[in-house]
């Protein structure tokens, strides 16, 4: 009996920290850049996941973003395998515009991706932002319902944007970068989110459940979401699809909270009494960070 108890001691203790992530990529298709054109930066991304082992990867897109030239990018993607979601036709935020507007717009975007190939009815919320009432929340809830949409939530936040307008900058300016050092600052910055988020799941759920990692279409990830995947998997991550992570349980939890700007496993948090300021990433902060990038000397 000792040893039977033991075992199921041991197996809920593996159960629960089953480290299952998801790759989700918003605003695609961006422009092109400093760095790299589109075409360029697409295919390095698909190389880099396929290379990775990456079987499916969802893009959420937002459709002001798709011109004659990037149009042909989203069907790039869905040929090698990867899907497409909603992101909004503007990038508008729930927060700051009214519900009219703001459904507007999700309609706009949906009307431009519902038959295109692999597309999946998932709505990622520009800034994670879900509407700064109560009322306006839940009328923009029970539109995506009535769409047939699923919250495509994340459960892992982080300021990979703001390292990649860092490396804009320092390209506008032709400042020389270390691209070796900028890659490390990528890698524990991520790296580190990553841990302190699936430690708040551990404490409010009890398990680490099926995350979903935020990351952009933009240049810093294209350089490096390799290297990033590979130190992943050495720390015993498993890389599974958005359509995986997206069957675990609190994909059905609708935490009453208005705290979700930094994902589904805070917001929960939240609503068991856990306090906001506590659950924001150490490298959330561009002070932070800037300090990060001048010790390490990335831009000189």
């Amino acid at each position: 009996m000792k040893i039977k108890i033991a075992l199921l001691t041991l197996f809920l203790s593996f159960s629960s920290q089953a480290k299952k992530i998801a790759i989700t990529f918003d605003d695609a298709p961006m422009p092109d850049s400093a760095l790299f054109t589109g075409e360029q930066r697409t295919n390095k991304i698909i190389n880099s996941l396929q290379k990775s082992g990456v079987q499916d990867a969802l893009f959420f897109i937002t459709t002001k973003h798709i011109t004659p030239e990037s149009q042909s990018r989203l069907k790039t993607y869905t040929d090698a395998g990867f899907h497409l979601a909603n992101h909004s036709h503007a990038h508008i935020s729930a927060n700051k515009n009214d519900v009219d507007t703001f459904i507007k717009d999700f309609n706009q975007a949906h009307n431009i991706l519902e038959n295109k190939a692999s597309f999946l009815p998932f709505y990622r919320f520009p800034y994670l932002h879900h509407g700064n009432t109560v009322q306006k929340r839940d009328q923009i809830r029970a539109h995506l319902q009535a769409s047939g949409y699923q919250q495509g939530y994340v459960t892992i936040d982080n300021y990979e944007w703001y390292l990649n307008s860092k490396l804009q900058q320092a390209l506008n300016k032709q400042k020389a970068i270390d691209y070796e050092a900028l890659k490390q600052v990528y890698i524990t910055t991520l790296a580190d989110g990553i841990a302190f988020y699936d430690e708040i799941a551990i404490k409010a759920l009890g398990r680490s459940p099926k995350h979903v990692l935020l990351l952009h279409e933009n240049d810093i990830t294209a350089l490096f979401v390799g290297d990033l995947i590979a130190h992943l998997k050495s720390k015993g991550w498993e890389i599974i699809s958005a359509q995986q992570a997206y069957t675990d349980p609190i994909a059905k939890e609708l935490p009453d909270v208005l705290f979700n700007g930094q994902g589904r496993v805070a917001a929960i948090a939240n609503s068991k009494g856990v306090a906001a300021k506590t659950m924001v990433g150490k490298w959330e902060s561009t002070d932070k960070l800037d300090a990060l990038l001048a010790q390490k000397k990335v831009f000189k």
